[in-house]
């Protein structure tokens, strides 16, 4: 079924190109667990530390010849990749946009965070620079992929579906990340099940086996999305610079529309903290908490699972009292977790956290996707209103994380903490004068 807009943009209700749609999620959320979350961070920081009974004896690694803490090269290393990709999804949104080819450049970033993922197997502690290249490519496929697979959703659905097609996709992604971490979680745990002796075998394994799922599940998407169709491009349009140009006249469009403007700046300095805490969890229960690898996997395993409810959850509760409503709920719900992440010692206060994070993580990334397509103005353009969408989140994640790293190399994670909790505040404090505008 294909509903016409008044823009005259088709947009479709079918269940099954919602679904097809929702693979995605399925195929590269392993991605995000595995590398980002859990055995990626806990490998690299078990082959950049040296420790002697349990203590750090040293942290600080040479990257092409700069000694800097481990963890920071970690943060500064994602925030360039995210920083890349604000950079340059503007010029490559307005190019999808007039040529209609979304699904191409959402399989380039694909194939490219994909083919890093299986070349990360190679990363071993006498070859950090390849790590760090990988992972930051890795990151770069990632996030350059959702640009345009984040601009898909305003087409498949229309608007009464948003909410929850948005939602169904952050479950898929979690049930598939989960069903890939256990598998992975076997090999690290219980290599000897499998006649594995060296002990970064498993875990580089499992770097490869999430571009093979990545990958391989991201067909059941490329098959069945539409292409898209090609807008008139105007004589003496360049779609270079003409991609800066569409995003100026994005942001010169949603000048007019105050609730959005408003909720785009909330979305700004929420997110700071949102991507931040997500990126940076492992390494805080590693270093600060001395987690074994097992304890952090298990929590995060934890917070997936958890996350496929709080997607739902969120989404009818923006049914019954509106999504700004609890969009600034759920920030006042990361802000206590920020303070109690601060006085966290044990493990199990470890976990109570973790359990909280994957109530409101699903949900506040849904629902922030979700609402950003329903304030947005009916248009054609919705690859280069998404890369608006994608550069402030990009921007605001690169912000986030040099602040933390920042934070982290002349002090400790404890205290980058802090900076999240101002984050959190200022997003809270926008999104309520984003409630009390009036609409137009």
């Amino acid at each position: 079924m294909a509903l016409i807009t008044s823009d005259t943009a088709v947009i479709t209700s079918s269940k099954s190109i919602h679904r097809a749609w929702s693979m995605y999620d399925w195929a590269n959320s392993a991605y995000n667990l595995v590398i980002t979350s859990t055995i990626f961070p806990a490998y690299y920081n078990a082959v950049t530390t040296t420790t002697k009974d349990g203590e750090i004896i040293n942290d600080k690694v040479s990257f092409f010849g700069h000694i800097i803490k481990n963890s920071s090269l970690f943060d500064y290393s994602i925030a360039t990749a995210y920083l890349i990709i604000a950079l340059i999804s503007p010029v490559l949104s307005s190019i999808a946009d007039y040529r209609g080819n979304k699904k191409r450049f959402m399989q380039l970033f694909c194939y490219i965070g994909a083919t890093a993922c299986c070349c990360l197997f190679f990363f071993k502690g006498n070859t950090l620079e390849l790590g760090i290249i990988c992972s930051g490519l890795a990151a770069l496929g990632y996030c350059g992929s959702l640009v345009f697979y984040n601009a898909y959703l305003p087409e498949i659905a229309i608007e009464a579906d948003r909410d929850r097609v948005s939602a169904q996709g952050f479950s898929y992604g979690y049930i598939g990340s989960v069903i890939l971490q256990i598998i992975c979680f076997v090999f690290v745990l219980k290599p000897e099940w499998f006649g594995i002796k060296d002990s970064s075998f498993a875990p580089r394994l499992s770097f490869f086996l999430v571009g093979l799922w990545w990958a391989g599940f991201a067909q059941i998407t490329f098959f069945k999305l539409p292409d898209g169709l090609p807008l008139p491009v105007k004589p003496g349009y360049n779609m270079f610079s003409g991609g800066f140009q569409e995003l100026k006249k994005v942001f010169m469009h949603i000048k007019k529309l105050p609730v959005l403007k408003t909720y785009l700046g909330a979305f700004f300095f929420y997110s700071m903290g949102v991507q931040t805490v997500m990126l940076a969890a492992t390494l805080f229960g590693s270093k600060e908490l001395k987690l074994e690898t097992s304890q952090l996997i298990a929590v995060i395993l934890v917070i997936q699972i958890v996350a496929i409810a709080g997607a739902f959850i969120m989404a009818k509760l923006s049914d019954i009292f509106g999504n700004l409503q609890v969009l600034l709920f759920v920030v006042f719900i990361w802000i206590a977790v920020c303070i109690a992440a601060y006085y966290t010692h044990t493990a199990t206060q470890f976990y109570i956290i973790g359990a909280v994070v994957g109530l409101i993580m699903g949900g506040i990334q849904s629902l922030s996707r979700s609402t950003y397509s329903k304030l947005m103005p009916p248009t054609h353009d919705t690859a280069s209103f998404f890369s608006f969408y994608d550069v402030t989140e990009k921007v605001a994640i690169v912000i986030g994380m040099i602040s933390f790293g920042y934070i982290d190399s002349i002090m400790n994670m404890r205290s980058a903490i802090i900076a999240l909790i101002t984050f959190f505040a200022l997003g809270a404090g926008i999104l309520y004068i984003a409630i009390k505008t009036p609409a137009p």
